[in-house]
């Protein structure tokens, strides 16, 4: 459906259009290429634009989290590496930064004003006592993050500049009536379609292959058939899991439990807490009026705003959440209900307490579960901690792998052969294994050990390399099964093809397609009126076919895998079929075709500011502030900037 945009696209109006707006789109992560390296601790430079390393790290990092986040799982630095996550950020931010510089020169600059107060609608920087924009909890959550308010400004400048003008374009744009009505043609068309599907049984079976046949066959795919490294090794798990059962079963000395509670017994209880409102007045004899009218049940905001100040309202409180210590003091020695004037720190008050919830002091008894659960926590990591001892003393005195971890009372175990990405001989992956363990033991040399190494949540480990065995192709006689079956299979697919493409022949030149499929005792089925959108629930047909089908012109035969089949096929009676909602789906598709061209329109926009500016990058420098390891020499050389137009 685009077909007749893009020629648009070629004409002199589409060209000045173009030129207009190719300068008004911004995107984060388009691959583009055709940059040159950058001096220094440059990694990318783009006009007056710079990104160090240790700023493409912290944009790589918050990253990698986005997608932690979104898929739900860990990105660890190996899938990283092979999914190239570094050069996703590197080219992304090049090309953000200098949209961005571009965008900084014609003139589209964010006031201060307008960035402070976007600043102070941020939550995360508001105190949780006021409810306010506090300028502490700004500075310290920006430090958490590795931030600096610099920082923070350029970031919220560039991207309120970008939002700006990409809004202010794309609210008055819009593509003629005339590409929804082509919309409308194209999601109504309706077409007829008969076909017959040959299936391998109709085909005379392959006799069983020769071992010479076999044996081409495997040198003919040598690649696909070709079982990579495999190693096997012995494993020393030093796992919580593993003496769980013994820690469990383990008394807890009744001293160290009254300890533990002694210590964090405070910070178990809950504290008295109250509901206060502070006035803060000017004099004594301000606080008896102000006294007097509370005794009279009117509203402490409203005397608060009559006199010129805000109330301060404690909701349910501790008394370490009242800043003035002497207002807090006073307030909490107060009966309920009761008002009076206090003297404090920052100036004199009235204040009131509305209501007041005792505090509930913890028990040993009600604290014992946690605390029980804690002390065994400490007891498992304590009881790894010895085996792992234990294994050292016992390894250095002279013992093998298997032995040490024994006596250490860790039951060794010995795995493979596995290949590096944890797929067996037979080609099973090994479910739930740690793909550290694999990387060690790949990394050591044949007899190879490893030192005790922490796997994370408690757990550690040691490997032994004890056999490796090299990439090579499995003998005839171990997976002659497997090539039999394969070879079969390709044969009955040649013959099913040639099948076809005979049929196919007898269609073309004139043959009904009854006839045709009658002599092979095909069946024959007849779809009439079939449209893009009656096609998404018509389980009955192949999706290869349907694809084939509104892809094809009228009349022309074709045959297509489906399956272990192939189905033969032909589309007749191409017409647009009258619809009521023919207007509707005009309208949708009309707004379809303005999001694809506005798209479009982006990445040339994108493309553009790259190329204006010359943007460099350097990517081996990306690399290491990654954390990757330099790529192999000749391998991922920066390239020539690319020549505009």
């Amino acid at each position: 459906m685009l077909s007749a945009i893009r020629r648009f696209a070629q004409s002199w109006a589409a060209k000045v259009l173009m030129a207009l707006l190719a300068i008004s789109f911004v995107g984060w992560g388009i691959n583009r290429t055709g940059v040159s390296r950058v001096a220094g601790d440059q990694v990318i430079k783009a006009g007056s634009r710079t990104i160090t390393s240790p700023e493409f790290r912290r944009e790589y990092d918050n990253y990698k989290k986005r997608i932690e986040e979104q898929s739900g799982q860990r990105v660890t630095p190996e899938l990283a590496e092979q999914n190239h996550l570094d050069s996703a950020v590197l080219n992304g931010l090049a090309t953000k930064e200098a949209f961005a510089e571009l965008l900084w020169r014609i003139g589209i600059r964010p006031s201060d004003k307008l960035i402070l107060a976007q600043i102070e609608k941020i939550p995360a920087f508001f105190d949780p006592i006021s409810g306010r924009f506090d300028k502490k909890t700004f500075q310290r959550r920006l430090a958490d993050n590795g931030m600096t308010p610099k920082m923070l400004d350029a970031s919220i400048r560039d991207d309120m500049a970008v939002q700006h003008l990409g809004v202010a374009l794309q609210n008055g744009f819009s593509v003629p009536r005339a590409y929804g009505a082509l919309a409308a043609v194209f999601a109504l068309e309706s077409r007829d379609l008969t076909y017959f599907t040959i299936n391998p049984e109709s085909v005379p079976q392959p006799p069983t292959p020769t071992d010479a046949q076999l044996t081409a066959f495997i040198n003919e795919n040598k690649a696909q058939l070709s079982l990579p490294e495999m190693r096997l090794f012995t494993l020393a798990p030093f796992s919580p899991a593993a003496v769980q059962a013994a820690v469990q079963a383990a008394p807890i000395d009744p001293a160290t439990l009254k300890k533990r509670f002694d210590f964090k017994k405070d910070t178990l209880s809950k504290p008295e807490t109250r509901t206060v409102v502070q006035i803060p007045v000017k004099d004594q004899a301000a606080a008896a009026t102000v006294i007097a009218r509370l005794g009279k049940g009117e509203a402490p905001a409203a005397i608060a705003k009559s006199i010129g100040v805000d109330a301060v309202d404690f909701t349910d409180k501790p008394q370490s959440a009242i800043a003035d210590r002497k207002v807090g003091d006073a307030a909490f020695k107060m009966t309920p209900g009761q008002v009076q004037a206090v003297q404090g720190d920052l100036g004199l008050s009235v204040v009131k307490v509305v209501a007041v919830t005792p505090g509930q002091e913890m028990t040993l008894e009600q604290a014992r579960p946690m605390l029980e659960a804690e002390i065994r926590k400490e007891m498992l990591a304590q009881k790894v901690y010895d085996q792992t001892q234990a294994y050292e003393d016992a390894h250095q005195g002279g013992m093998s792998v298997a032995d040490a971890a024994t006596k250490a009372g860790v039951k060794p175990t010995q795995l493979g052969p596995l290949s590096a990405s944890g797929v067996n001989a037979q080609g099973q992956q090994l479910q739930g294994f740690p793909p550290k363990i694999l990387q060690d033991v790949f990394a050591l040399p044949p007899g190879g050990e490893s030192d005790v190494t922490e796997l994370g949540d408690g757990n550690y480990y040691v490997v032994k390399v004890d056999k490796v065995v090299p990439a090579h192709v499995p003998p005839l006689d171990e997976i002659r099964p497997l090539v039999t079956r394969v070879w079969v299979q390709r044969e009955v697919a040649k013959a099913m093809e040639a099948k076809g493409a005979a049929l196919t022949a007898r269609l073309q030149k004139g043959e009904t397609f009854d006839a045709v499929a009658a002599s092979g005792g095909y069946k024959v089925a007849h779809v009439a009126g079939l449209t893009r959108q009656s096609a998404q629930s018509r389980q009955d047909i192949p999706r290869e076919a349907l694809g084939r089908a509104f892809g094809s012109k009228p009349g022309e035969v074709w045959s297509i895998s489906a399956g272990s089949g192939l189905i033969v096929g032909r589309i007749d009676n191409v017409q647009m079929t009258p619809d009521e909602n023919a207007a509707r789906i005009a309208e949708t598709g009309r707004s379809a075709v303005a999001q694809d061209l506005f798209r479009e329109m982006v990445e040339a926009g994108e493309g553009y500011a790259r190329a204006k500016l010359k943007v460099s990058v350097d990517p081996e420098r990306a690399r290491a502030a990654a954390g990757f390891e330099p790529e192999e020499k000749g391998k991922g050389k920066p390239k020539t900037p690319e020549k505009k137009g």
